[in-house]
């Protein structure tokens, strides 16, 4: 077989059954080039969905991001619901060409919490101990069996309440309507991330809840709901047809027994946010990085942000290629790229 890696060829791709090699042969031909590819070690300005284009056939060994969530920050306002899928879907469908055979794709991403539906019945929640006075159904009823006549104001006076009160606690929470805002609910976001990747051509590979510190763990949490603090996220590890070098050299015997080989990776936020709204801490991609890729191979971030995932990259000895749509955003990577290494980044900005 020609137009193979070197790293197929020292798997014997001749021995593989027939049908496997005519698969497996239209992924690894590496024969195919792209015009003008993006440097290596460098940060791009543009839109993800057009520049993961300009990136070399079969080249990234991982590629590991955050995608905005669709919870309203500044960098994402611009999209709808629809628009955010399509944007992912999008994305996604572009790095299956480019992700080297055996490689993976790792998103980082949580369920929207908040996620506005108008078709959820909008029904109010009846929060009793915010009622301002302790007064139920059956104390009501229990003086109505006694006093039959008894109207609505007259029950209002007996109780020193509002005549709505008395409405409301007979007919039920939302008798004069409920609630005229649209209702929120929790959004799932992995099963369409999951059929996103499988349409690209990739297969869920494994997954990982990253548990951070608690979002309101400073602060009294007041939903009127019995809905949980938010304190986790997904990391979803998705792999292109190829096959796997399994190296446990890769780590050390604590990190294999700590993380590696554990579902649940337990490592704090980002603290302050004040440079940008939504970074992941270093520990993150530094975890994926050494778990899935070898030195001097390619790591990609294609939602660069503030440049975490090229530090990690460069704290283990990979390269990096950076994407970013916000030129603000660009010119702080390069800035915590300049304090990591010394040396000023590569950049190209409106590279389309």
């Amino acid at each position: 077989m020609r137009n193979l890696t070197e790293e197929i060829k020292n798997f014997r791709f001749d021995r593989l059954p027939k049908d496997l090699q005519k698969s497996l042969s239209t992924i690894y031909n590496s024969e195919k080039s792209v015009e003008n590819p993006l440097k290596v070690n460098a940060i791009h300005q543009g839109d993800a969905a057009k520049l993961l284009k300009r990136i070399e056939p079969n080249s990234i060994a991982v590629s590991v991001w955050s995608p905005p969530y669709f919870v309203g920050k500044n960098y994402e306002k611009h999209l709808t619901f629809e628009g955010w899928k399509n944007l992912l879907k999008s994305v996604i469908a572009n790095h299956f060409p480019i992700i080297k055979p055996g490689g993976f794709l790792v998103i980082n991403i949580a369920d929207i919490l908040v996620f506005k539906d108008e078709n959820m019945p909008k029904i109010q929640a009846d929060a009793v101990h915010r009622k301002k006075i302790s007064l139920s159904k059956e104390d009501i009823l229990n003086i109505l069996a006694e006093n039959p006549t008894m109207n609505r104001n007259e029950l209002a006076k007996h109780f020193k309440c509002s005549e709505q009160t008395i409405d409301r606690r007979l007919n039920g929470n939302n008798v004069r309507g409920g609630k005229h805002e649209t209702q929120s609910r929790v959004k799932i976001i992995g099963g369409l991330v999951e059929d996103w990747a499988l349409e690209a051509g990739f297969y869920p590979y494994d997954r990982r809840i990253w548990v951070k510190d608690a979002a309101w763990e400073n602060s009294r949490w007041a939903s009127l709901s019995y809905r949980a603090v938010d304190e986790f996220e997904y990391i979803y590890i998705f792999w292109k047809p190829g096959i796997i070098k399994y190296d446990r050299n890769r780590l050390s015997n604590d990190d294999w027994k700590n993380w590696g080989s554990r579902g649940v990776w337990q490592f704090p936020s980002v603290r302050a946010n004040d440079d940008h709204e939504a970074k992941f801490p270093v520990e993150l991609p530094t975890r994926v990085i050494k778990l899935l890729s070898d030195e001097k191979e390619i790591v990609l971030d294609c939602f660069m942000g503030s440049g975490t995932t090229a530090i990690a990259a460069i704290r283990e000895n990979r390269n990096y290629i950076g994407i970013e749509l916000d030129p603000e955003y660009v010119k702080l990577s390069k800035i915590n790229i300049l304090k990591e290494t010394g040396i000023n980044p590569i950049i190209t900005f409106n590279a389309n």
